[in-house]
């Protein structure tokens, strides 16, 4: 099998590249490097350049008619970004993943999944949701996906494309072989921050403390990226079982089912180092909501996948990167 990986370069989609070649599917990157890494493209097949260059994904498929199915990872992903650049959010996110599906109708590609987010949903009392849950995105970030899957499945309802979205929780760690991990020097989400204050030997600041959750500070489900790269494989192999003819879309989530706090994320990252981290208080950022954890069983049933890796993999990999990063990517990026 033969895979176009969109956003091939970035962290999560370079993760499923690999994940791809250890299970014998050739993908094929098409990355603009805007947040990507030409590193993490070396020795694969790659294209630069945008979604939303029709030519350029015309010469893809020209050269790689055996193209059997796209994983459409390319997007802007940053909350506060979103928040403060709206129309650039909607731009890259919404309106070139339009002009994407356009292009793959025309190529004759009939299989897509899309790497959505679970910042769509509005979580229960119990902060638990499920693929039935209603939507209520916070960001514009989250509105970028819920707008992008009510628009694939559309299309797909009288066009010769089936959609599978997949619906990310919150990503930890790295390729465990260490060939890719988050390409950002300073990532902004909570793990991210709590390595900058671990090496910078500063207080680790947990944004927003008067949530309704057990100890006031978020909940998240932390779900390794290889787990989540396993997931698409099983996908991939299993696609047209997911979605018969009669089938154009459907979603499932990708989560470990167990809910963390930004404390207890803090509290495990401390069980893992050497010099544990203090933590401070601050206000919620522009954009930061409560969190939610997946309740589903859906991708244990459909794709028969279930996460390996603890949030402590998660931390250690993620450590692990860290360290390796800049002789990999260089110290200055």
């Amino acid at each position: 099998m033969k895979v176009l990986i969109s956003g091939g370069a970035g962290y999560i989609g370079s993760t499923i590249a690999s994940a791809c070649l250890d299970a014998g599917i050739h993908p094929v990157l098409l990355d603009n490097l805007a947040t990507g890494r030409r590193e993490f493209t070396v020795g694969r097949d790659f294209y630069e350049g945008d979604i939303a260059d029709g030519s350029l994904i015309d010469r893809i498929f020209a050269e790689h008619p055996d193209i059997e199915a796209v994983v459409h990872c390319a997007a802007l992903i940053v909350v506060p970004d979103s928040v403060a650049d709206p129309v650039g959010y909607y731009t890259n996110n919404v309106t070139k993943s339009l002009e994407f599906v356009s292009h793959l109708l025309r190529n004759g590609c009939g299989r897509m999944i899309f790497s959505s987010s679970a910042s769509i949903y509005a979580a229960g009392d119990d902060f638990t949701v499920d693929e039935d849950s209603p939507h209520a995105p916070q960001s514009p970030y989250a509105r970028t996906k819920t707008v992008c899957e009510g628009m694939f499945a559309d299309i797909a309802a009288t066009q010769p494309l089936r959609i599978l979205s997949l619906r990310y929780f919150n990503p930890i760690g790295a390729d465990p072989r260490m060939r890719t991990g988050l390409q950002l020097r300073r990532p902004s989400h909570a793990l991210g921050k709590l390595i900058e204050a671990y090496e910078d030997g500063t207080p680790f600041t947990v944004t927003g403390t008067d949530w309704p959750t057990r100890d006031g500070s978020g909940i998240r489900d932390y779900v390794h990226v290889w787990d989540l790269a396993a997931a698409h494989v099983a996908a991939l192999t299993r696609f047209d079982a997911l979605l018969p003819a009669q089938t154009r879309s459907t979603a499932i989530n990708l989560g470990t089912g167990t809910g963390t706090t930004v404390h207890e994320l803090a509290a495990a990252f401390n069980e893992v180092v050497d010099a544990p981290v203090k933590t401070t208080d601050a206000p919620p950022r522009p954009g930061d909501v409560v969190g939610a954890y997946t309740r589903s069983d859906r991708a244990g049933r459909l794709l028969d996948w279930h996460p390996r890796y603890s949030v402590a993999d998660g931390i250690r990999h993620s450590l692990e990167w860290a360290a390796e990063r800049d002789r990999i990517l260089g110290p200055v990026s």
